[in-house]
Order: C-alpha cells, then structure tokens, then sequence
C-alpha cells in the first residue's frame, strides 16, 4: 500500500483512521444509522465489504457488522497500546477499517465487525 499515493484521495479524517490506523468519535459517523439496502465498500479503492444485511446496532456507537462479504476483509494482530485485539483491513487495499470482537450475535457468527464509518462507503441496492 503507498500511503502517498492515496493521501490525496481521502479527507483528513479518513487517512488518519485508514492509513494511521486511528478511531472516529462514537456516535459521530454518519453510516451508523443507516438501514437502507445495499453495500458497504472500502471508500480507499471501492471493494465492496459488508452487506446491509449484516448489519446490526450493536450499541457501541460505530458501525457493526457479524460478517463481511467472502474474501472481503483480511484480519491482523494489533497489540497497538498494550491491549491485544483483531484488526480488520481491506484485502484489496489493506486499510484499516476497525476491530473485530467475539460479541456479536449469538443468533448468527457470534463476530462483531466493529468498523469506523469514514473507512466506508455505501452503495443503495437499485
């Protein structure tokens, strides 16, 4: 991944949390309440995520998925701060997009994708 390459395509914002691997506020994205039907794409190089079928509110103030799309996503230990978490990237473009934890639904994967909004992109099913 070039990370000057793709500086200039992403808002501040978005490079501090795809390429620095930082966090958005909670409650601040503006893809948390979003219920319509459609897709969740990488918003550095476009590769569809997440299904809105997937999503849930999982209370936590970030967009939650419990599964991503085959292939979508690739996972990486994080040890950042001293706590051990899973990290999710982009498997096409490796970016950050957030954690992921064993909390989720117990009715379906038991996974929380807990991923920062401005790391998506939403596409409304036509």
């Amino acid at each position: 991944m070039d990370k000057n390459k793709t500086k200039n395509k992403l808002t501040p914002e978005q490079y501090r949390v795809m390429r620095e691997k930082g966090t958005e506020a909670p409650f601040s994205g503006k893809l948390l309440h979003e219920k319509r039907e459609g897709t969740f794409k990488c918003a550095a190089c476009g590769n569809p995520l997440f299904s809105s079928g997937a999503k849930f509110d999982s209370g936590t103030g970030w967009p939650s998925f419990d599964q991503a799309l085959p292939d979508a996503v690739e996972f990486k230990k994080d040890n950042d701060g001293g706590i051990e978490r899973t990290e999710v990237v982009c498997a096409k473009c490796e970016s950050h997009l957030g954690h992921v934890f064993d909390d989720g639904p117990k009715d379906t994967t038991g996974k929380r994708h807990c991923v920062n909004s401005v790391c998506l992109k939403f596409e409304e099913k036509k």
